[in-house]
């Protein structure tokens, strides 16, 4: 049985990585995907790859916005998970001391602001009917604090919060729509591959970035799809204002085992 059989669902930022598996993924359990990105060559590629349809969204503008809700005034699920670590396009500083309010702020636009607007549709596209599910991508980096990547620490943490604030508004209007955050650590996506490179040191270099996690793995996007489905189906009506931590246990404690 699919799970989320005749349901509308919404998906940011999925030409690749997380929000690629989550489209998939709800394309598979029988969802009518709107796969959306601002990369309008990879998006409707990974749309067609997918089977799903695709709509160009740069989820820093209110204006895109406004016209994905002409073209989809109705939702029953929105998964905000368009996000930037601010390193894109190579090494610059993100830490407390030397990040520029300009970097600061672009990586806020995209994953807090884009956040907010995507929270804010999909409150328009869900009230009608009364119901929905929002889910909105944070991080790991959300729950701890990250010295090297302040900006998206910060930005993700905010995300975090916001999906509470939602999550009551929403009850607190009536309706049954549910908002709940994601929580990923290190998840093996394009974005590690500068890190990992395609040596013969690359094992090596992966065993070395998930070192502190308990279960010694990156985590496979897959996963987090499986979260995803969990949260958007009718099993998971009485879940909001949480989150999910997808960490492999990193957050479990300090050790795994004794010494």
């Amino acid at each position: 049985m699919q799970r989320l059989g005749n349901k509308t669902c919404v998906v940011t930022g999925a030409a690749r990585g997380i929000g690629r598996a989550i489209a998939s993924r709800f394309h598979a359990e029988g969802a009518r995907v709107i796969l959306t990105d601002i990369d309008t060559v990879e998006g409707a590629a990974a749309a067609d790859r997918i089977g799903c349809r695709f709509e160009p969204l740069d989820v820093r503008e209110e204006a895109q916005w406004s016209r994905l809700a002409q073209i989809v005034p109705a939702a029953d699920v929105v998964v905000n998970n368009a996000g930037v670590t601010g390193f894109e396009t190579g090494p610059v500083a993100h830490d407390p001391e030397y990040a520029s309010l300009e970097d600061w702020r672009a990586v806020h636009r995209v994953n807090l602001d884009g956040t907010f607007l995507g929270c804010r549709y999909a409150i328009g596209a869900m009230k009608a009917a009364g119901t929905g599910s929002i889910i909105n991508i944070s991080s790991r980096s959300g729950l701890v604090g990250i010295p090297g990547a302040a900006a998206y620490a910060s930005s993700k943490a905010a995300i975090r919060n916001h999906s509470k604030t939602v999550a009551l508004y929403c009850a607190q209007q009536g309706w049954k729509i549910r908002c709940n955050s994601i929580h990923p650590a290190a998840i093996l996506t394009p974005m590690w591959e500068p890190m990992l490179g395609s040596g013969a040191d690359r094992a090596a270099r992966m065993q070395a970035l998930v070192a502190d996690t308990p279960l010694k793995r990156f985590g496979m996007p897959e996963e987090v799809a499986a979260i995803a489905v969990t949260l958007a189906g009718d099993e998971a009506t009485y879940i909001t204002g949480t989150e999910v931590n997808i960490d492999g246990g990193l957050l479990a404690g300090s050790a795994a085992s004794p010494a």
